[in-house]
C-alpha cells in the first residue's frame, strides 16, 4: 500500500470515530511522542464535535398539548390512534400535555398530529 493510500485510510478511520474516540487518540499520541496538542489541533476537532451533535433525529414523539373546543372528538381520535380504552383516552386528553405516541417515524408523527388537529385538538412533534 502506498503512503498516500495509507494516509487516506487513516483519514477515513478518523472521520468515522466519535469525538470521544478522537480525544483519546490525541491523548495517546501526546503520550507516545511526548508532545501536547496546541489550539489548532483542538480547533480541528471542533467541527467533528459539531457534526456529532447535529445527528439527524429519526424517532419522534407526538404530544397532545390541548384538547381544544372539541374534547369529545379528540378523545375519540386518541382512542383510535392509541387503541386505549375510553377512560384511558379521556384521562390522556384531560391530562394534556401528554405524549400520545413515542419513538415513531417522522411520517407517522405528522399523520397523527394531523389527525388530532383535524379532530380539534392541538399537538406538537418533539
Amino acid at each position: 500500500m502506498t503512503d498516500t493510500a495509507k494516509m487516506d485510510q487513516l483519514i477515513t478511520t478518523i472521520e468515522n470515530m466519535t469525538v470521544l474516540e478522537v480525544s483519546e487518540l490525541v491523548k495517546k499520541l501526546e503520550d507516545k511522542f511526548g508532545v501536547t496538542a496546541a489550539a489548532p489541533m483542538m480547533m480541528a476537532a471542533m467541527p467533528a464535535a459539531a457534526a456529532a451533535a447535529v445527528e439527524e433525529k429519526t424517532e419522534f414523539d407526538v404530544v397532545l398539548t390541548s384538547a381544544g373546543d372539541k374534547k369529545l372528538q379528540v378523545i375519540k381520535e386518541i382512542r383510535a390512534i392509541t387503541s386505549l380504552g375510553l377512560k384511558e383516552s379521556k384521562d390522556l386528553v384531560e391530562g394534556a400535555p401528554k405524549v400520545v405516541k413515542e419513538k415513531i417515524s417522522k411520517a407517522e408523527a405528522d399523520k397523527i398530529k394531523a389527525q388530532i388537529e383535524e379532530a380539534g385538538g392541538v399537538a406538537e412533534i418533539k
